[in-house]
């Protein structure tokens, strides 16, 4: 199995550990066998942009989040993770309809993302942060881009091989690291600034 690591100590981990191996019939099928689960992802993105709302007004009056929106919270961004590796055919197995409510990832999925509860929040940066975040929404702008690029390829790659290319695929899920740090930071899980960097 190969893994895609994440190398800094961060409070938002992300990762992929799944076999580069790939069924060539998979790019073609996954974003149809995926509805279901898009539709999971919509109503939950739903209820955390609520909880974000709630999470400001927590942040401000209390310094934090209380642990149980938190965990909810983290989960809905391990879900957005596991059902996105999915459909960019970066793992076979479908992803559970298993809402964990855990900041801790379970591990019980190829797609991890865990996020370390802060027991204090700044009550200030809740109103910047959005601000402070515009840098990297640019640079991953341009990322994204070269992630579109590197998913033809690897929807060519395997198509004709059954295989991802290790490189094209660790820059996919770097891609969706530096992402889902920015998220987590502009979402107010986290006060630590996401670093410039794919690991």
């Amino acid at each position: 199995m190969a893994t895609s690591g994440s190398g800094l100590a961060h409070p938002v981990s992300l990762d992929l550990h799944a076999p580069l191996r790939v069924a060539r019939w998979r790019p073609l099928v996954h974003w149809l066998l995926a509805i279901p689960q898009v539709l999971v992802v919509y109503v939950l993105g739903i209820a955390l942009w609520v909880l974000t709302f709630v999470a400001f007004f927590a942040i401000l009056f209390t310094a934090n989040i209380p642990r149980g929106m938190f965990d909810f919270m983290v989960m809905v961004h391990r879900y957005q993770w596991r059902v996105s590796s999915y459909i960019m055919w970066m793992r076979e197995s479908y992803p559970p309809f298993e809402l964990v409510d855990t900041a801790v990832d379970p591990g019980d999925d190829p797609a991890v993302l865990s996020i370390v509860y802060p027991e204090r929040l700044s009550r200030l940066l809740p109103f910047v942060k959005w601000l402070l975040a515009i840098p990297h929404i640019v640079v991953l702008f341009v990322l994204g881009v070269g992630a579109l690029v590197v998913w033809v390829a690897g929807f060519f790659a395997v198509l004709v091989t059954g295989r991802w290319p290790q490189g094209l695929r660790d820059y996919m899920v770097g891609v969706t690291r530096w992402q889902t740090r920015v998220q987590a930071y502009a979402y107010l899980l986290t006060d630590r600034y996401p670093p410039f960097s794919l690991r």
